[in-house]
């Protein structure tokens, strides 16, 4: 608020959410949220509704902490919030927390089937191919309490530590399970898992949740290696259900066709040439494939690809583990040499060896071989200034060798298998293209909105104590999650649509060819409306004037400009 003599001048932030707000008013979360919540008390001057739109509307567009939301609230205009000028104030941690407490209290599995089944019908996105995958999400503190214990009659998860995917030992941690469709990566599905949960225990749960989702079992499942467990594919498959996934090095079946591979060459058949990811003339990726000729144990379809560049880069990557193992073992060598070793038996020289080798992934291509050597030292058998009838004596001192060398059998056997990968799959019907596409492709998409939920939405690290307010929270990210990517979907959609390759939405008004929710958010965060106002009478409005950028992009997400005229 700004003041002149006998003027006021209110300025407001509009931002993204005129936008955001479109696509939550067609997702009609508030109105599942009313369904589902208690029945608010008359009583309370700000109800659990509004908080938790808040709390969404905060996560899509600028993530704070939960003790910075009111603060954050108050640049912007109110009834963009869902609020009244006069409830803004009322926001505050504590009252956030009531709302994620009553969150977690409702029946949160039916409003999110609920919620779901409308997105989909709304939307109009296909449930023919699903692709699952987990991460971890790391919390900082002892969480003592967050045993599983029933909070107010509901079972809560398990803080505890686990295989952590962020490469924090350290830090106890939740798993988080996403399901997306292959038609824009909509986040369909979710589920918030102990921290120790095994990834493989989950798939049979979340298969049947997308069966009842979808109305039958005629979807495509995909997903990475901790699907590959007979009780899980024999459950799908059993089931009429169709899945994807990679097989595990650790089964049979990889080993011998390694073993295969030594004397014979397979029949790859070239299936597509890809782009150079990063170099805009280099060579293709060209993929090719074959049959296993070794057949599933299962009796499932087992395909073999191979990759140009992941052949490339397992090779490099296998001389950069040796160079680097190399060179760590001379210096130990240097140091056993040395005057002062400091090695005192062949196990401790072992163990250094070992840790070197593991350190730098390079077990399987160094041998070493550890050997020792007595050398006599000569010390004075009484102190003072040695002479001709000085007597010594003559000591031992063990001393280590270290030599080692590359294992040309095992690198030959590896280089052999450069670039292969194997996809298991029970689709007959699917070609190799078809097959890779569906992994190779689409299944970093579940990973991106891993990316998404961590980097932009800021869900870790977690500033909450209670396990049941964090499980509301969780939630609530989901649901940002659906709103960022259905934004980005809508807008690339008609960008084909409109056969537009590229908006200049970069700084400096570069192009972009695959626009994402967070960049086009940032289109709009600085526009603001201002309301000039003599002795409490509006005087005058200043609407935000539209860039061209702006409104095409309203344009193609079937907003209306008007929406940044505020009524």
């Amino acid at each position: 608020m700004a003041t002149t003599p006998g003027f006021e001048l209110d300025s407001k932030l509009l931002g993204a959410l005129p936008l955001v707000n479109h696509f939550i008013g067609r997702l009609r979360f508030e109105h599942f949220l009313r369904r589902h919540l208690p029945t608010p008390d008359p009583r309370v001057q700000l109800e659990t509704v509004p908080v938790l739109g808040v709390l969404l509307r905060n996560l899509i567009v600028a993530r704070v902490p939960l003790y910075s939301v009111g603060e954050w609230a108050r640049e912007f205009v109110p009834s963009l919030l869902g609020l009244r000028a006069t409830q803004v104030p009322l926001l505050n941690d504590d009252r956030e927390g009531r709302a994620l407490d009553q969150l977690f209290d409702a029946d949160r599995s039916s409003l999110l089937t609920e919620l779901v089944v409308h997105m989909v019908r709304e939307f109009d996105v296909a449930l023919e191919q699903f692709h699952n995958d987990s991460t971890t999400l790391s919390l900082h503190g002892e969480y003592r309490s967050s045993t599983g214990k029933l909070v107010r009659g509901k079972p809560t998860v398990v803080v505890t530590y686990g295989n952590s995917k962020d490469h924090r030992p350290d830090l106890k941690q939740l798993l988080w399970i996403l399901t997306v469709s292959s038609d824009g990566a909509i986040p369909v599905h979710f589920k918030v898992a102990d921290g120790n949960t095994e990834d493989s225990t989950t798939h049979v749960e979340t298969w049947e949740v997308l069966r009842r989702l979808v109305g039958s079992a005629s979807f495509l499942y995909i997903a990475d290696s901790k699907l590959c467990t007979r009780p899980n594919l024999k459950h799908i498959h059993g089931s009429g259900g169709r899945f994807i996934t990679v097989m595990p090095r650790t089964r049979k079946e990889d080993r011998l066709f390694k073993d295969w591979l030594q004397h014979n060459v397979p029949a790859w058949e070239e299936v597509v040439r890809k782009p150079h990811p990063r170099l805009k003339h280099g060579p293709p990726d060209v993929f090719s494939a074959c049959a296993s000729p070794i057949p599933d144990g299962d009796g499932f379809r087992l395909l073999w690809f191979q990759s140009t560049h992941k052949m490339e880069r397992d090779a490099q990557t296998r001389r950069d583990a040796i160079q680097s193992a190399s060179k760590a073992l001379v210096q130990l060598q240097a140091r056993l040499e040395g005057s002062r070793p400091r090695f005192r038996s062949r196990v401790a020289v072992a163990r250094a060896v070992e840790k070197i080798l593991k350190e730098k992934h390079a077990e399987r291509w160094l041998e070493y071989k550890i050997s020792l050597s007595a050398e006599p030292r000569y010390h004075q058998e009484k102190r003072g200034r040695p002479g001709n009838k000085t007597r010594w004596r003559r000591e031992l001192r063990t001393r280590f060798h270290l030599d080692f060398s590359q294992r040309g059998d095992q690198i030959t056997y590896d280089a052999r298998c450069d670039g292969i990968f194997p996809l298991l799959t029970d689709c007959l019907d699917l070609s190799f293209l078809q097959v890779l596409e569906a992994y190779k492709c689409k299944q970093p998409m579940v990973e991106k909105r891993h990316d998404l939920l961590k980097n932009v939405e800021a869900a870790t690290p977690i500033y909450l104590k209670s396990i049941s307010r964090i499980e509301a929270l969780l939630f609530v990210h989901f649901v940002a999650l659906m709103v960022h990517a259905l934004i980005e979907r809508q807008l690339r959609t008609a960008m084909a649509t409109k056969e537009v390759s590229e908006l200049p939405l970069y700084p400096e008004d570069r192009d972009c060819k695959a626009p994402s929710t967070a960049r086009i958010l940032e289109v709009f965060e600085m526009l603001q409306r201002h309301l000039l106002c003599r002795r409490g009478k509006l005087v005058q409005r200043f609407d935000p004037e539209l860039t061209e950028l702006q409104a095409t992009i309203l344009e193609m997400l079937g907003v209306a400009t008007e929406a940044y005229r505020e009524p």
